[in-house]
């Protein structure tokens, strides 16, 4: 059962109002349904017609604020939370009534791992947002949504870099939402991703425990780093890393690792090698930029990591599910990384198909 938060006012909780009655700003209230949220994903839902770029634009300006307090994307809402939404226009109210409104996602459907009426587990590609926002028009649930256009909800239950493969979740009925969403926030979940790193890892280096830090470069973009314990903004964060194997490309020495995160911070994996001196390859943020143009021309044209394993309870009956999912193509025959584990998905993906 999932625990809803205290109500934090003593309004009544609201619907927001058709979008082109917001000319001013607004007081909405989040209802018991709504709980457990992100707000990013709660404007986006109750906000219909209101492009994400905006969205997303208000929540960073901080003219988005619950119970009168600054919120970021991620933030999750409670029943009973005040949010303030500042006025609102589109092209329907705007003084220039020429301006493109945005072209309708492409629909798109994903490889499937293991779907029924309560869920949804995918393959995600690199190189796909998993929602649209600051500069991406669309991303993979904007995509699927189109391409069921009569699915009554699809929502994520976590997230992936744009960059990182791997098993991506989506709820299909909203209890099965807040319920995934509940295990992810109270680390009752497994998961592992595979990472090919720069140089020897070191053997004895097993646990990776070090705040992190959100920040943003001199052009909005968002980036985190590594803190010290005493940081009052750092985020306790946690990294359990295997060694699988090494290997050699182009005469570059790498090691296959098996990562596990036991809490779920932005770029963790990726700021965590990166801080330990092996730089994950491929990325493009954190990574050895020098290193990444020679890549190219051994075929790695992406970041190598991803999500491997997946480990939750099933929201409708609690029997566990173990999801795994193969390496893509384009990194099974890099380096030779294909071969080094047993990637046989379909023996590993466990779960009864036939739930209610």
């Amino acid at each position: 059962m999932v625990s809803v938060p205290r109500r934090r006012s003593g309004l009544a909780p609201t619907q927001p109002p058709a979008l082109h009655t917001l000319p001013q700003v607004s007081q909405l209230v989040v209802d018991e349904e709504s709980a457990g949220q992100r707000l990013d994903n709660y404007l986006m839902r109750l906000l219909k017609g209101v492009p994400k770029t905006l969205i997303y634009r208000i929540i960073r300006s901080g003219e988005v604020r619950i119970n009168k307090g600054r919120a970021q994307a991620d933030t999750r809402v409670a029943y009973g939370d005040v949010l303030r939404i500042p006025p609102l226009r589109t092209s329907s109210t705007s003084a220039n009534p020429q301006t493109p409104t945005a072209p309708p996602s492409p629909p798109r459907e994903f490889p499937v791992l293991l779907e029924d009426p309560a869920l949804l587990a995918i393959h995600k590609p690199a190189g796909v947002a998993v929602h649209g926002g600051s500069g991406v028009s669309f991303g993979v649930i904007e995509q699927l949504r189109a391409a069921r256009p009569g699915a009554p909800l699809l929502e994520l239950v976590h997230r992936l870099d744009r960059e990182t493969s791997g098993i991506l979740l989506i709820a299909k009925k909203r209890s099965a939402l807040k319920a995934l969403q509940e295990q992810f926030r109270e680390r009752e979940t497994g998961k592992t991703y595979l990472a090919a790193v720069k140089g020897a890892w070191p053997q004895r280096l097993k646990v990776l425990d070090a705040p992190l830090v959100k920040y943003l470069l001199p052009d909005g973009e968002r980036r985190v780093r590594q803190t010290q314990r005493d940081d009052p903004e750092g985020m306790k964060s946690i990294t359990l890393v295997k060694v699988l194997a090494e290997f050699q490309v182009a005469g570059q020495g790498f090691t296959l690792l098996a990562v596990t995160i036991k809490t779920g911070r932005t770029h963790q994996i990726r700021v965590h090698l990166a801080s330990a001196g092996h730089p994950i390859a491929g990325d493009d943020k954190y990574g050895d930029f020098e290193l990444n143009r020679q890549l190219q021309s051994t075929g790695l044209k992406r970041m190598f990591l991803h999500a491997w394993k997946l480990q939750f309870t099933h929201p409708v009956d609690g029997q566990p599910v173990e999801l795994v999912a193969p390496l893509r193509e384009e990194l099974q025959a890099w380096g030779g990384a294909g071969a080094i584990v047993d990637y046989n998905a379909s023996s590993h993906n466990k779960y009864r198909k036939d739930v209610e």
